[in-house]
C-alpha cells in the first residue's frame, strides 16, 4: 500500500498499460481519475478500481482539446481536492516513414498528443501537485534506444517527451515535485499480440514462434506484462523513489540495456 490515500490522474487509459497503471495504483491503495476518450473504456477500468475498494472517477477528454484538458485538470482536483501523481500515457502513433520523406503534418499531430498534451496537463495540475509535493511519470518508449529505420518520427516524438520531462524536473524540483519517465519494450497485451499475429501470418509460422525468437534476444527470456510495467509506475509515484527525479528506468526485461 505504498500509494495509501494517495490520489493518481492517469491520461490515455486504454485495455492494455493505461488499465494496468490505474488498477495497480489502486491495488497501492490509491485513488484514481482515469482520462481517454473512449468512455465505456473508462467506465470498465473505474469499475475494477472501485472493486478493489478504491474511489475512481472518469473523465473522457480528448488531450489535442485545450479546453477539455482543462477540463480534465479542474474535475481532477475537484473530486479529490488534491493530485499526488499524474501519469501520461496518452500516445498516438506518429508516421512509421523515413524522416525525409515524412509528411510534417503527421509529425505535428504526433508532437499533440504525445509531448504538447503532456505539458498542457501538467502545467495546469502544477498547483495541486506543488501542494502534495508529488510526482509526475511519462510513459517513453524503446525506440530512445534502438535505431531501426522508418522510426525517425516516433523517435522523435518520444525524444521530445524525454527532453521535456526532465526540463520539468529541474523546473519543478526546487518545489517539491519529482518527473521520471518510463521506457517499456515490447509489452505482452493486445496491441503487440495482434502485431505478432500479423508477423507470423505474413512469415507462415505459429505467433508462439514469433513470441520465442522475441523472447531469446530479451534477457529476462520474456516480454513483460502491462502490470509488470505497472508496477514501476507505481514505484516512482511512491515515497520508495522519493530521491529519485529527471531519470528515465528502462522496462523491458533486458532486451536493451541502457
Amino acid at each position: 500500500m505504498v500509494l495509501r490515500d494517495k490520489v493518481v490522474v492517469v491520461s490515455g487509459v486504454g485495455p492494455g498499460l493505461g488499465r494496468a497503471i490505474a488498477v495497480q495504483c489502486a491495488k497501492a491503495g490509491a485513488d484514481v481519475v482515469v482520462a481517454a476518450r473512449t468512455e465505456s473504456r473508462l467506465v470498465e477500468v473505474a469499475k475494477e478500481v472501485t472493486d478493489l475498494g478504491r474511489r475512481a472517477v472518469t473523465v473522457p477528454t480528448d488531450l489535442t482539446d485545450a479546453a477539455a484538458v482543462d477540463r480534465l485538470a479542474e474535475a481532477a482536483v475537484a473530486a479529490f481536492g488534491r493530485v499526488d501523481t499524474l501519469v501520461h500515457n496518452a500516445f498516438a502513433t506518429p508516421p512509421l516513414a523515413d524522416l525525409t520523406e515524412v509528411d510534417p503534418e503527421g509529425i505535428r499531430a504526433g508532437f499533440e498528443t504525445n509531448v504538447l498534451a503532456a505539458l498542457r496537463l501538467t502545467t495546469l495540475l502544477k498547483p495541486a501537485l506543488v501542494a502534495a509535493r508529488g510526482s509526475v511519470v511519462m510513459v517513453n518508449s524503446m525506440v530512445l534506444r534502438h535505431t531501426q529505420r522508418t522510426f525517425g518520427p516516433y523517435r522523435m516524438a518520444k525524444a521530445a517527451l524525454l527532453a521535456m520531462a526532465q526540463s520539468l524536473a529541474t523546473e519543478l524540483g526546487p518545489e517539491g515535485v519529482r518527473v521520471n519517465s518510463i521506457a517499456p519494450g515490447y509489452i505482452w497485451a493486445d496491441n503487440v499480440k495482434f502485431y505478432f499475429a500479423y508477423l507470423a501470418q505474413q512469415r507462415g509460422v505459429t505467433p508462439e514462434q514469433v513470441y520465442d525468437e522475441t523472447a531469446a534476444k530479451i534477457d529476462l527470456r520474456k516480454l513483460p506484462e502491462p502490470d509488470e510495467v505497472a508496477d514501476t509506475v507505481v514505484f516512482l509515484a511512491s515515497d520508495l523513489a522519493r530521491a529519485v527525479t529527471g531519470q528515465c528506468l528502462d522496462v523491458n526485461g533486458g532486451e536493451y540495456h541502457h
